[in-house]
């Protein structure tokens, strides 16, 4: 166990540890630390050695026996996986060959699924493994409290990130400047990758802001500029990450919500935007695993840029 000890400081490496000692102790090809988002299976740890599965990998959450497992349908360790009719018609079986299955649920604080700590293997196991179910309720607790604690922790630590970027915002809108939506997209994307939270973007750009400038001054343009970000802040959650990107356009963070949540959020600024006056067209976009933040900002620009050729096309 003292590998365990050594690395047991979060989530991450605690994860690492664990999944390192019950390989060595207990065999199975596959051994992971997944989590569940929507129909989503994630995986955010793994250790492998025959079927080629790596951190970042999705695989569909209701063809896993996982899926059953947590809904008490099927047994934690089955050593002949093939017995069990549910966990034999799996969707997962055209996937990967399994023959051996160990899972034990992963919770958050108010006790609803949050992954999975699981194993399989593509041989029949003795039925002895039966004997460790203890210890891998231990390892899934732990984990779980970890996971529960580094979550409350996150909270704090993306207060003080945004405390200390004060002095990176924009001198017009007082939202964060494009250094700081860097800065700040970066230390999440590092939390993505840990936890395999959905975190999602938008884009929003002011259509009409060359014209205001032209025809009645930088100074109307500039108050349409404020009350953009004011309308902003005024709909988004108290954690949610505004920033002023450019000269007329402006992001929006979204932590750990989904993509229907966000176009639900993106579609009261739009209706607060359009009551005010302000024509601005607005993109969506959710971080996918296997990619990251900064590729979600792109293709929210990209949705942002196809609403602004429809509102031009209807325009016309």
């Amino acid at each position: 166990m003292s590998l365990f000890y050594e690395n047991f400081r979060d989530f991450e490496d605690a994860g690492k540890a664990i999944l390192e000692y019950l390989h060595n102790h207990l065999g199975f090809n596959l051994w992971m630390i997944t989590r569940t988002e929507g129909n989503d299976w994630i995986v955010l740890q793994a250790k492998d050695s025959g079927y080629g599965v790596k951190a970042g990998q999705v695989f569909n959450w209701t063809d896993s026996y996982c899926s059953k497992m947590v809904l008490g349908k099927g047994p934690r360790i089955a050593h002949d996986s093939k017995k069990i009719p549910l966990y034999e018609e799996a969707g997962i079986n055209k996937v990967v060959d399994i023959n051996a299955y160990i899972g034990q649920p992963l919770l958050n604080e108010d006790g609803s699924v949050f992954g999975t700590l699981c194993a399989i293997d593509p041989s029949v196991q003795p039925k002895s493994i039966e004997q460790y179910s203890d210890l891998l309720e231990l390892f899934s607790l732990l984990l779980s409290r970890i996971l529960q604690n580094e979550i409350k922790i996150n909270e704090q630590k993306r207060i003080s990130e945004k405390l200390e970027m004060e002095s990176l915002t924009d001198h017009l809108t007082g939202a964060f400047n494009r250094r700081a939506w860097d800065k700040l997209l970066d230390l999440e994307e590092s939390r993505c990758k840990i936890y395999g939270h959905s975190t999602t973007i938008i884009v929003i750009d002011l259509n009409d802001l060359k014209y205001i400038n032209d025809k009645f001054g930088h100074l109307k343009g500039d108050q349409m500029i404020q009350e953009t970000v004011q309308i902003i802040k005024r709909t988004v959650r108290s954690n949610d990450l505004v920033a002023r990107l450019g000269g007329d356009e402006f992001g929006i963070l979204n932590i750990e919500t989904n993509l229907e949540n966000t176009q639900k959020l993106a579609n009261r600024i739009s209706e607060s935007l359009k009551q005010a006056g302000i024509n601005a067209a607005i993109g969506v976009a959710t971080r996918q695993p296997g990619t990251d933040l900064q590729q979600t900002v792109v293709e929210a620009d990209k949705q942002m840029y196809r609403h602004k050729r429809q509102i031009k096309d209807m325009s016309q």
